[in-house]
């Protein structure tokens, strides 16, 4: 089993890339999956510019940087979205990448962890009813880091204790749902 854990800002300065190895950390102590990070940024994805739209391209996209895409989410079984909290909303880089594909999404677990001022949980909530249109099933736990107290100076990640163990917890959901999905992409 094949698990993303996916760095979901491509800002310069952003702190997503902390908490994305952070998570990965956590995750090397399970043996029934693999977890690789995925730099949204290494993707350099154009905005939305598929002349047919994901849910109809079957796959077939024109744009190079779509399909190297593309074949990546697909080699996988399951997700983590490392997502910031951007203005009570989900990050438009990770948004798009999400939205230039659609098969390769479906039926596969996905997990959350999110962090900004709020601790992300606005950005995960809406991102709960986004990814649900594309038929994933999405852990009930999530992970919520508050910049303001998981955080020195706001930028440099010093999570509370208790938020490892959340991490762990989180990670056991999805490998357990993600076990489950896979009947459903046979």
């Amino acid at each position: 089993m094949d698990i993303a854990i996916i760095i979901g800002s491509t800002r310069p300065g952003r702190i997503g890339e902390q908490v994305a190895e952070w998570v990965l950390e956590q995750a090397r102590s399970r043996d029934d999956a693999t977890f690789e990070l995925v730099d949204l940024k290494d993707y350099d994805l154009d905005l939305l510019n598929e002349p047919t739209v994901p849910g109809a391209a079957n796959r077939e996209y024109e744009n190079p940087k779509t399909r190297r895409w593309s074949e990546k989410i697909d080699s996988f079984d399951g997700f983590v979205f490392v997502t910031p909290e951007y203005n009570h909303g989900v990050p438009a880089a990770l948004k798009n990448a999400f939205d230039v594909l659609y098969p390769e999404w479906a039926h596969k677990g996905i997990a959350f962890v999110g962090y900004g001022a709020e601790s992300g949980v606005r950005a995960v909530e809406h991102w709960r009813t986004i990814v649900a249109n594309a038929q994933m099933h999405v852990t009930r736990g999530q992970v919520a880091l508050s910049t303001m107290d998981d955080f020195e100076d706001q930028k440099t990640l010093t999570p509370r204790e208790y938020k490892a163990k959340d991490v762990r917890n989180v990670l056991a959901q999805l490998v357990k749902l993600t076990r489950a999905t896979s009947t459903l992409r046979a």
